[in-house]
């Protein structure tokens, strides 16, 4: 049985490109809506190919879905303040890529699995001021349906995502709190946590799956 985890995270995967080639003056909401039927059906076009070429796959996902998160921002609410002041320029750049690098590599696969039971995007909020949500839910291949929030926030005229909270789990709270571990753990070692992010990633996942089902 797929964890809760897993699935959330799936859901994650499988929503997150939703928000692809962002262009200024797009409503968040417009901008989720208008693009699940061209995710799902470039999914179905290449799903087999992407099964043997993961590499191309994580390629696939990063040119989608890197361009619309805000990876700057994440970066430095995953580190919080304490330890994003520390960060050189070139250290935040590294941990921006290992951790979008960290997130397909782990969880690629998990949209692979996905085969369109189904997705519903919650009516439009208010969307007048500079951050917003969008609210969605999706069935997962089990016939549980999971609720997702997506923060946005406007950046230069564009819409960008900044958390994600999946079936109750806050993505932002889960990965700062394991920064936050794994930097007591290495000794305030900046380089040697931002280098091995992606055994981090796993060791949260694990640790929530364990948590899940207690």
């Amino acid at each position: 049985m797929i964890s809760t985890l897993r699935r959330g995270l799936l859901v994650l995967l499988a929503t997150l490109p939703l928000m692809g080639n962002a262009v200024a003056d797009t409503s968040a909401h417009a901008l989720v809506q208008d693009t699940t039927n061209r995710l799902l059906a470039d999914l179905a076009a290449n799903k087999e190919k992407y099964k043997h070429d993961p590499q191309d796959f994580y390629t696939a996902l990063n040119t989608i879905v890197g361009p619309v998160v805000d990876a700057e921002g994440i970066s430095k609410s995953i580190m919080t303040v304490k330890y994003s002041r520390k960060a050189t320029p070139a250290q935040m750049q590294t941990f921006q890529e290992n951790f979008k690098k960290g997130l397909f590599q782990f969880y690629g696969n998990a949209l692979l699995e996905y085969n369109n039971q189904g997705i519903v995007v919650d009516p439009a909020k208010d969307e007048s001021g500079d951050r917003t949500s969008v609210g969605m839910t999706v069935k997962g291949s089990n016939g549980a349906v999971y609720p997702v929030s997506y923060t946005l926030e406007k950046i230069n005229g564009e819409w960008k995502l900044r958390n994600v909270v999946i079936n109750g789990i806050n993505i932002g709270k889960l990965f700062r709190d394991q920064f936050a571990d794994a930097m007591q753990r290495n000794g305030n070692d900046l380089d040697k946590t931002i280098n091995g992010w992606a055994g981090e990633v796993a060791k949260a996942k694990q640790a929530t799956e364990e948590k899940q089902a207690q």
